[in-house]
C-alpha cells in the first residue's frame, strides 16, 4: 500500500541512532498514539463499514475498549457497543464457534456486560462459554484450532479463545471450571510447540503427525512464525490477570511468561528494536521485521516486570520494541495515522511462505495489538 507520509516520531534520526539507551521509548511518548489511531480509524470506518465479526476486529475493539477504559470518553466505548450490536440480540448470539478464531471477539462479552448492564451480554456470554463443554479436544485436553482442522494446535489458537474463557469465570463465578481449563490449554500448547533451546515455540503441533509440516517425532511445524509466539504471550499475561495467587497453575504460565522472555530478549533486532517475521531467521534474505508482533513482544515484557514476573533488567527489551514500533507509525498526507508492516492472516508454512506473507498497513492485527501495547506503555513507564 503506497501512503503519502511525513515523519510524526520528531527528530526520527536522533531516535534511530539513541535506540539502544534507556528511557527512548519516554521520550517518545510525545503524542497519545492511542487516541490518534483510533481517530484516525473512526474516520476511516463506521461500525456498519469496518467489517464482520472476525478475531482482528475483536482485538482492535478490545485495544479501542482499553484507551475507552484510561479516558472515560464515551464515543469511544459507543463506537465498540455500536458493532457488537450488529450482531448481538435479546436472544444473544447467533454462532457456531466452530473455530477458535470465531470466539476472539466474544472477549468482549463479560466486559459489555459489566460497562452496560445489559443482559443480552451476558446471554451471548453464556451462549459461549457452553460451546467449551463440547469443543473438540486432542486426546490431552487441548482445543482444536478448528473442527475442520482436527487434532492441530496452532499457537496463536490459546489467545483466542482461553482469555475469554478465564474472564468469564472471573465476571460470571464460575471459576472452577473456567480457570483450570483455560490455563491447562495454555499448558497442553506449550508442551507440544515449545523449543527450549531457543526460548521459542512453533506454529503449530499435529496430533496424528499426518499434516505436511508436522515433521519429526515432536509433529510439530518447523518454523517460529512471530505473531503465533506473540499471541502465546498475551494470552498467558491476559490469564495471569484473571487467575487467583494461589491457583495451582499460575506458577507453571509464569515460567512460560519467562520462557518467552528469554526468547524475545535473545532475537530482538538490535538496530530497530523489533522482531523478524520469522523470529530466529534475521539474517535471511527476504525476512522483514514484523510490527504487530513487536508490540505483542513489548507489551508482554513490559507487563511482566509490571507484575513481578521478570527482574527490571528487562526494561531495555520493552523499551526497545515499543520505540521500534512507533518508528513504524507515520501520519499521511490525510492527517489520519497509519501503521505500516503488518503481516496478513497467516496460516502454517516453510519459510518462503512466511516470508512472502503481505506487509499491510493499518490491518487490524496491527492497529489492535498497538493498542494494547501503547495503552501499558502509557499507564506503566518501565
Amino acid at each position: 500500500m503506497s501512503v503519502s507520509r511525513r515523519s510524526v516520531l520528531a527528530g526520527t534520526a536522533a531516535t534511530l541512532g539513541a535506540l539502544a539507551l534507556p528511557g527512548t521509548a519516554a521520550a517518545l511518548r510525545a503524542r497519545d498514539w492511542s487516541r490518534a489511531v483510533i481517530d484516525s480509524t473512526m474516520k476511516r470506518y463506521t461500525p456498519a463499514s469496518i467489517g464482520g465479526w472476525s478475531y482482528p476486529l475483536g482485538l482492535y475493539l478490545y485495544g479501542q475498549y482499553l484507551f475507552y477504559r484510561r479516558t472515560k470518553e464515551r464515543k469511544y466505548l459507543d463506537y465498540v457497543v455500536a458493532w457488537y450490536d450488529r450482531f448481538i440480540t435479546d436472544d444473544g448470539i447467533s454462532n457456531g464457534f466452530t473455530s477458535l478464531d470465531s470466539m476472539r471477539a466474544g472477549q468482549m462479552l463479560p466486559l459489555l456486560y459489566n460497562e452496560t448492564g445489559n443482559a443480552k451480554y451476558r446471554k451471548a456470554a453464556d451462549q459461549l462459554r457452553k460451546r467449551f463443554e463440547t469443543y473438540p479436544r486432542t486426546s490431552d485436553g487441548g482445543m482444536w484450532h478448528a473442527v475442520s482442522r482436527k487434532g492441530q494446535l496452532w499457537g496463536d489458537g490459546v489467545y483466542m479463545a482461553q482469555p475469554f474463557l478465564a474472564l468469564y469465570g472471573k465476571v460470571f463465578h464460575d471459576p472452577k471450571y473456567c480457570y483450570e481449563e483455560s490455563a491447562k490449554n495454555l499448558s497442553v500448547y506449550f508442551g507440544h510447540l515449545k523449543e527450549p533451546a531457543k526460548g521459542l515455540i512453533y506454529h503449530a503441533y499435529d496430533e496424528s503427525g499426518t499434516q505436511p509440516w508436522a515433521t519429526g517425532p515432536g509433529k510439530h511445524s518447523s518454523f517460529h512464525w512471530a505473531r503465533a509466539i506473540g499471541w502465546f504471550g498475551m494470552a498467558a499475561i491476559d490469564i495471569l490477570e484473571v487467575l487467583p495467587a494461589d491457583h495451582p497453575r499460575r506458577p507453571e504460565l509464569i515460567e512460560i511468561v519467562r520462557f518467552l522472555a528469554d526468547g524475545y530478549r535473545r532475537y530482538q533486532d538490535p538496530r530497530t528494536g523489533r522482531w523478524y517475521q520469522v523470529v530466529d531467521h534475521g539474517g535471511d534474505a527476504g525476512n522483514w521485521l514484523e510490527t504487530s508482533a513487536s508490540s505483542m513482544y513489548a507489551f508482554t515484557v513490559s507487563r511482566a516486570i509490571e507484575r513481578g514476573y521478570l527482574p527490571a533488567s528487562y526494561a531495555p527489551v520493552a523499551q526497545r520494541g515499543y520505540a521500534g514500533v512507533l518508528q513504524k507509525v507515520s501520519v499521511g498526507a490525510d492527517g489520519l495515522t497509519n501503521i505500516a508492516d503488518i503481516c496478513e492472516g497467516t496460516n502454517v508454512g516453510d519459510l518462503k511462505f512466511y516470508f512472502a506473507r503481505k506487509r499491510l498497513t493499518n490491518d487490524f492485527h496491527g492497529l489492535g495489538a498497538f493498542l494494547i501495547m501503547n495503552e501499558q506503555f502509557t499507564r506503566y513507564r518501565c
